[in-house]
């Protein structure tokens, strides 16, 4: 997806789940209990944890709620399985669903009832995951004080890949392993990031024609919703939408 359509995409699911508060703070807390499971609940030692309390501070989580998660006995711990479906959607479209479960069948059921529902299906694994790479996402709003030479020199001293520049925002990209210190890098220099994640990225996009983006983004809006989907990714260019949406 564009650099601009990726911040296009942000905007959108991030207004929407702010709406939401209750069920996105329950999708980030499931991802915390599965971190703390796996790595503990030092966050100075568990970087997948680090990174998602990162995420939640950025959706105003409160502190209460995460402590209540790192304060937990491992046996405690809520037991839920990581799955990731790969399928594709209306017009050949690849999509990634990673989920957080405690109920694997329901789960499936559920995610492949909605495959279906909008015009897609299912697909094994491998069939998809090709088209994408995990990476690093930071996204700085321009206006804040930061010309173009400057975002390009912070992106080389801060261990970046790379750095794109748009109308209204910087995009920087990281490899996965050097998200962390680059994101810190960034705000040590005080530079305010409005958004940041490590998150599958299509290798390449497409565009629907019209009447397969509807169903499309049906589908995707879908997935979004259900209780156990933590993160939907895709390959599609998404128009921009009104900011007052």
């Amino acid at each position: 997806m564009s650099g601009h359509n990726k911040w296009s995409k942000i905007k959108n699911v991030k207004a929407k789940n702010e709406a939401e508060n209750s069920k996105l703070y329950t999708k980030i807390i499931r991802e915390i209990t599965v971190a703390v499971r796996e790595g503990g609940a030092d966050p100075n030692s568990n970087f997948k944890l680090k990174s998602i309390i990162a995420k939640a501070k950025t959706y105003n989580m409160p502190s209460d709620n995460i402590n209540r998660v790192l304060k937990k006995n491992e046996k405690d711990l809520d037991n839920f399985d990581q799955i990731t479906y790969e399928g594709y959607g209306p017009g050949g479209s690849a999509v990634m669903v990673e989920v957080l479960t405690d109920n694997k069948n329901r789960t499936a059921s559920d995610v492949r009832h909605i495959f279906d529902k909008f015009g897609g299906n299912l697909a094994t694994s491998g069939s998809v995951s090709y088209l994408f790479k995990r990476a690093g996402e930071i996204i700085i709003l321009k206006g804040k004080g930061l010309t173009d030479d400057d975002i390009i020199n912070h992106t080389l001293l801060s261990g970046a890949d790379d750095a794109e520049i748009y109308d209204t925002y910087y995009y920087v990209v990281t490899s996965p392993e050097n998200f962390y210190e680059v994101k810190k890098y960034f705000e040590g220099n005080n530079v305010e990031i409005e958004e940041a994640n490590v998150n599958l990225v299509a290798l390449n996009n497409i565009k629907l024609p019209e009447e397969k983006l509807a169903s499309f983004e049906k589908l995707v809006a879908a997935l979004e919703d259900n209780d156990d989907v933590q993160q939907v990714y895709h390959n599609v260019n998404l128009p921009d939408k009104p900011e007052e949406e």
